[in-house]
């Protein structure tokens, strides 16, 4: 690989499965409703095929991760996710640790289901718990409750090495106090990674509709600061501390799929809508895919592919994501690489003034990171750093 850090940050493998059971009121994500069952085999063929025109554009690169992502990947059959991740190791050559993780719904756990998952070499599962509160689960849309949560935690738990869950925090009427009850319940149930996301209002759901009309009512900027500080200092205290600005873990148990995006590695993106960042040759290259499912497997059956862009990076766009990705890690950046990415040097006027401010801190030569009250403007950091 002769491109500017083709072999730094990793390489991954993101695969989309874009049906979901139900379409949660605040999800923006590329998701669908199917109420006739899915092919799964034929799905299975185009992701085959999309793989394959990634794999000759890769040529020579290790995974040392595959992430199933969704939509809802613990709908799918396990003889499925056997055939794509047969699929990848057919390939590509796979890091002796390689992690593959696969998302689940709660709902959607069985344990004779999750056999099937292990068997087919998922070693991580993520679970879409979002809520340890009934009533607020049924705000959120979710189809599970909370004592289905705590049995599917209990059942990955007992079957694959690695777990992590979802919660959604600054929800409409939560108090503090109830937050802390719910994050410390959530750290007893944890093995050793948590996701925690502030609830965010996204243009085009439901709740973005609902919140516009006052119906919503949602915890104003100062309170969802707090809901953020209590989520730090609770799960540092319990010895999972923030890894990322959403993402806890014990040492050694971060997840080294969204480490891969979050250090600017490469990673290949098949399936409806999936976006991918691979290096070729000495470009960067940005790739999407047609988002419609139906239409991206008659594009992939067509084309052996269904991509919808295809383009080469910039070397400002470069340096840009790689700021804006690489701060939201608590190990920060590396300036060199920002520089041989960008092709100049952040100002360093400009970032004196951030030090100054406590924004961003210095950890050593030529690296820096954002503090904790930089994560709350880190758009504002990360553009005043790029100018």
């Amino acid at each position: 690989m002769t491109g500017v850090g083709a072999a730094e940050g990793g390489f991954g493998i993101y695969i989309h499965w874009p049906f979901c059971a139900a379409k949660c009121p605040y999800c923006d994500f590329n998701s669908h409703v199917r109420h006739q069952p899915v092919d799964q085999a034929r799905f299975a063929a185009a992701f085959e095929r999309e793989l394959s025109h990634f794999a000759d554009l890769t040529k020579g690169r290790t995974v040392q991760s595959v992430f199933l992502g969704g939509g809802t990947p613990s709908l799918m059959e396990p003889a499925t996710v056997d055939r794509i991740l047969k699929a990848v190791s057919d390939r590509w050559s796979m890091d002796e640790n390689v992690e593959i993780s696969l998302e689940a719904n709660p709902s959607s756990v069985e344990a004779e289901r999750f056999r099937g998952y292990q068997a087919a070499g998922v070693n991580r599962v993520s679970l879409g718990v979002q809520s340890l509160i009934d009533t607020d689960l049924r705000l959120l849309g979710r189809l599970h409750d909370a004592r289905t949560a705590r049995t599917a935690i209990e059942t990955a738990r007992a079957t694959f090495p690695r777990l992590s869950f979802d919660l959604i925090y600054a929800r409409p009427g939560q108090t503090l106090a109830g937050w802390e009850q719910e994050l410390n319940e959530a750290i007893t149930l944890a093995a050793d990674h948590l996701s925690l996301y502030q609830l965010t209002i996204e243009e085009g759901t439901p709740f973005h509709t609902l919140f516009h009309a006052g119906k919503l009512k949602m915890p104003d900027q100062d309170l969802g600061a707090e809901f953020y500080e209590l989520t730090q200092d609770v799960t540092a205290a319990a010895g999972l501390p923030a890894y990322e600005v959403s993402n806890h873990a014990r040492p050694g148990a971060e997840c080294r799929h969204n480490l891969v995006y979050w250090r600017y590695g490469d990673y290949v993106g098949v399936g409806p809508g999936a976006h991918g960042r691979i290096t070729v040759g000495v470009s960067k290259l940005a790739t999407a895919t047609e988002r419609h499912p139906e239409t991206w497997l008659e594009n992939v059956e067509s084309h052996g592919h269904a991509l919808t862009e295809n383009a080469g990076l910039s070397e400002e766009e470069q340096g840009d994501e790689f700021l804006l990705m690489g701060l939201r890690l608590t190990e920060g950046i590396d300036l060199k690489r920002y520089e041989r990415y960008a092709s100049r040097s952040i100002d360093p006027l400009r970032l004196a003034a951030l030090i100054e401010h406590g924004m961003v801190e210095e950890i050593g030569e030529n690296r820096i990171r954002a503090t904790r009250e930089g994560f709350f403007v880190l758009d504002a950091v990360v553009a005043d750093l790029a100018a």
